[in-house]
């Protein structure tokens, strides 16, 4: 893990050369002031040497002049670093999010996704700056501290830094209790977060059903786990920082009893007496240093561990040898298609059927019988757990995910746009489409007119998730997405089953211009819309029970279809 770390130093090496430099001068500049302050009172005060003693004052001057340089580039150019990385390790991170399979998002809440992405990659950043800088200059100024003691009084100096191995033991004992307590705080704060992003997304339910309150108690909740598991922690700082802090005050009492006997049996004079206690304050500070430092390293080394797990998820992987999807026809053929969710209950079992070059196919049914899932096999959103799926001869395993989906164009009930403006959306389906392009593509979902009624029209936003427009709009935007992507193969999951009647009918021109010259696949629960289907399959739990035209399908008294049909109407 720690390799893996050290790797997004790299890039920025420069700079973070440059500021362990600039705190090894730091750290230098902090050890000139007791070395000055025992010359001047051992020597330069009692042989009254007042030039001597203005020099050395006006050295120390530019030694903190020099210091105070050196830290603002460590607050400063540390800090650079600190974001940088954190700034790679999201992109690695974000990027990594677009080849993981969709079974990833089915099983991981959106809120824990996001939590580990930004307020675990902010303590990374944190330690990735403050982390080697507080260490090194810690040990810089123990070892000088040391080294230079030891000139002045072997003994009372190893008495002295007795204390350390004892305040050693002591962050060892409570470093493990301080990584479970950190690692259990990441986990609840990412419920929290995905409490939170449950409830903002879904306002409007609870609103609608009068909610609040259970929203409120849920959340509550799930705040009150993380204000527990936060206690629990907290607890464990206090022990870990009182218990430092009391072993290094031990160290003021040590070489204040011993230094005040060494003065007294005349081992050293208060020159000396006087370095040591500056020394010594001086130490503490590196060691609370160090002390910060474990705190850091905690938080990060858990946030960094739950970066791992995320980047250590498997990736849609193409198969060996995989090659780019040429032209396509549209000829889909199933071959003994199976399927099941993370080795659950097979959802397909030994499905076979073909999707006619330029046709349409409906597949309807009761809930639950795999019509959706069924579709999301053929731009290979979820892999076949056996059998074959093929486009035009071509096993679609053996061809790239990119350029097969590049070949498919997809229309669901559940419209997602993302914020931006109405342009932005459409222009979506086509990256680096031109203008004309895009205003041809809504012209022929019929939303062109609507859009120009718009005071400033195609750059209209749409707010979140298209929040600020109906239904209706919605989908055909959506619709003059795939217009503009102008793909072969065609997927209407739904399409219009969220509309009202009078909106479904308008945007069926749309459909009906769309699907000409395509194959197409229509999952629909309104049957009306699928009357002039080349072919309609009838799938439930047990897999495809009928399939002809709206006309022979009807012809069958006790048939399936029949039964759904009359069913719908008698409700109408």
């Amino acid at each position: 893990m720690l390799k893996s770390f050290v790797h997004y130093y790299k890039p920025h090496w420069k700079l973070f050369l440059f500021d362990m430099v600039c705190a090894l001068v730091a750290a230098c500049c902090d050890l000139m002031y007791p070395v000055v302050s025992r010359n001047i009172i051992n020597t330069y005060i009692p042989d009254k040497n007042l030039r001597l003693i203005l020099t050395w004052c006006a050295m120390l001057l530019l030694i903190y002049i020099v210091q105070t340089i050196m830290q603002y580039f460590m607050q400063y150019q540390g800090h650079v670093v600190g974001v940088r990385m954190q700034a790679d390790m999201r992109r690695d991170v974000f990027n990594h999010l677009q080849k993981l399979p969709f079974s990833y998002f089915d099983e991981h809440k959106t809120g824990v996704i996001m939590s580990r992405i930004i307020n675990d990659l902010m303590d990374i950043s944190e330690f990735a700056h403050h982390g080697p800088e507080d260490l090194f200059i810690s040990l810089v100024t123990i070892v000088g501290s040391f080294i230079i003691l030891c000139t002045i009084n072997i003994p009372l100096t190893l008495i002295t830094f007795a204390v350390l191995p004892f305040l050693v033991l002591f962050i060892v004992k409570k470093r493990t209790a301080m990584t479970l307590a950190f690692r259990k705080t990441r986990v609840e704060i990412a419920e929290v977060n995905a409490s939170l992003e449950n409830s903002i997304a879904g306002v409007r339910v609870s609103r609608a059903f009068s909610g609040e309150n259970e929203e409120t108690k849920k959340f509550a909740q799930n705040n009150q786990r993380y204000v527990t598991v936060r206690e629990g922690s907290y607890r464990v700082m206090a022990e870990f920082f009182s218990g430092t802090n009391f072993l290094t005050s031990l160290m003021n009492v040590v070489i204040l009893s011993g230094g005040g006997y060494c003065v007294y049996r005349g081992f050293i004079n208060v020159g000396d007496m006087v370095a040591y206690m500056l020394f010594i304050n001086m130490f503490v500070n590196p060691i609370k240093k160090l002390i910060q430092f474990v705190e850091m390293f905690q938080n990060a080394i858990t946030g960094y561990s739950r970066f791992k797990e995320l980047m250590d998820e498997a990736p849609e992987k193409e198969s060996t040898g995989a090659v780019e999807l040429g032209d396509v026809r549209g000829n889909i053929t199933f071959e003994n298609v199976t399927f099941q969710y993370n080795e659950g209950k097979e959802v397909l079992s030994d499905i076979s059927l073909t999707f006619p070059e330029s046709k349409m196919v409906a597949i309807v049914g009761p809930s639950g019988g795999g019509k959706t899932t069924l579709c999301h096999l053929i731009p290979r959103f979820y892999e076949i757990s056996g059998g074959t799926i093929s486009i035009d001869g071509h096993d679609i395993r053996n061809v790239t995910r990119s350029s097969l989906r590049q070949k498919i164009g997809i229309v669901q009930q559940d419209v997602f746009l993302f914020t931006g403006t109405i342009y932005d959306n459409i222009a979506y389906g086509k990256l680096g489409s031109s203008r004309e392009e895009v205003i041809e593509a809504a012209k022929k979902a019929n939303i062109h007119d609507y859009i120009m009624s718009l005071p400033e029209g195609y750059e209209t936003y749409v707010g979140e998730r298209g929040v600020k427009l109906s239904g209706g709009q919605k989908q055909r935007i959506s619709i003059a997405r795939v217009f503009l992507k102008n793909p072969p193969i065609l997927i209407l999951d739904e399409a219009t089953s969220a509309l009202d009647n009078v909106t479904e009918n308008y945007i069926q021109d749309s459909l009906d211009e769309l699907c000409k010259n395509r194959t197409t696949i229509v999952v629909a629960h309104r049957l009306s819309t699928i009357k002039n289907a080349d072919e309609i399959i009838v799938m439930d739990r047990d897999g495809i029970k009928e399939r002809g035209t709206h006309t022979e399908l009807l012809a069958n008294d006790n048939g399936i279809y029949r039964e759904l049909y009359e069913a719908q109407f008698a409700r109408i």
